[in-house]
């Protein structure tokens, strides 16, 4: 077995114009202070992490290790989610999404794709250029809009849009492979993948990729009602990055799993900050401690009610608290007897 590494923190939610929070090295000044060892760099703001540059300059990835450094820090992984979410569109979100593309690509989708493609393969050379050998990301969608269908999904649509997200993500794929780092899926509503079934769905037009993994986040699973911990159990081996984020679901006789288009802070379903909501995470940390996960800890803050800065406080003990330093022996070693072929034979009566 293996310590969870960690506390650390995913920067996206934190960023801003103002100090400390709007360059990399003072933002990680800040993330120590509050106890993270670790930050979660997103890639789609060029102020705080130039991509292109991490993936064709060695010296600039070795600058970026550095500023962290000399903060006290480590970096987890990077993250591409808007990015991948880009990767695939369906055309009724077009004007929604264009806003996480560069200006001159909005109105032209098939150019955004090829962008997103290209920043996905950046992603995987810098990831490889840092030392990292994870990267956190979304699959984009194509059929999110048939998730609860009406009129029904004509036959063959399922099955032809994972067809379609397979072949954007296979060469994505295959580059991370030849960079040596994992593309970790975060499963979330809005994205094709967004449970274990769409998962395996995707994962067998990909032929089973060994790089296709998973990034675990629970919160997203309780506003499913699904079984955040079974999940685990199902899919271990491919988990190889951690979202610390809680959540809580409370429905009511006038809104469930869907909402009613309330905002987040009148939803039966809502994330919360770390320790807040209803998951349980010390059963989360145990089993991904008794499966050998070897990544981070990382904590997501997108909470309704909690300040970001009590949020990233709190959040950095609690993730430091749950952390379990694995046992060198069993508890009952005191009690053990030799190593003796005959005194075992004997015990079960063949001496």
């Amino acid at each position: 077995m293996t310590t969870i590494k960690g506390p650390g923190i995913f920067l996206a939610q934190f960023l801003g114009e103002n100090p400390p929070f709007n360059n990399l090295e003072s933002i990680c000044l800040w993330a120590a202070e509050k106890g993270f060892i670790a930050v979660q760099i997103p890639t789609n703001d060029p102020k705080i992490f130039d991509l292109k540059l991490a993936a064709e300059s060695t010296t600039y990835a070795d600058e970026i290790k550095g500023i962290v450094a000399a903060c006290g820090l480590e970096i987890s992984e990077l993250s591409t989610h808007l990015q991948g979410q880009l990767v695939a569109v369906h055309p009724a979100y077009d004007d929604l999404f264009d806003a996480f593309a560069p200006a001159e690509l909005r109105g032209n989708p098939k150019a955004r794709t090829e962008w997103a493609i290209q920043q996905l393969k950046y992603a995987a050379k810098a990831s490889q250029n840092l030392g990292l050998n994870a990267h956190a990301t979304f699959s984009g969608s194509l059929l999110w809009h048939t998730f609860h269908p009406w009129p029904q999904r004509p036959v063959g649509l399922v099955e032809e849009g994972f067809k379609e997200l397979a072949r954007r993500w296979l060469p994505i794929l295959n580059y991370f492979d030849e960079c040596g780092v994992d593309v970790c899926y975060e499963i979330h509503p809005g994205e094709d993948l967004f449970d274990g079934q769409t998962y395996e769905m995707f994962l067998e037009k990909v032929n089973n990729h060994p790089r296709a993994c998973l990034l675990y986040d629970p919160s997203h699973f309780v506003l499913q009602c699904l079984d955040y911990i079974q999940y685990i159990d199902f899919y271990h081996e491919r988990i190889k990055a951690f979202h610390v984020k809680d959540a809580e679901f409370n429905p009511t006789g006038k809104q469930g799993t869907f909402g009613g288009y309330q905002s987040w802070l009148n939803r039966a379903g809502r994330y919360r900050s770390p320790g807040d909501g209803q998951v349980d995470f010390k059963t989360i940390f145990s089993k991904l401690t008794q499966y050998d996960y070897k990544g981070w800890a990382v904590m997501e803050w997108e909470c309704c009610l909690k300040h970001p800065e009590d949020g990233a406080r709190e959040g950095a003990a609690f993730i430091k608290d749950h952390i379990i330093r694995v046992t060198d022996k069993a508890f009952d070693d005191f009690a053990a007897t030799t190593n003796d072929a005959d005194f075992n034979k004997k015990i079960i009566g063949l001496l």
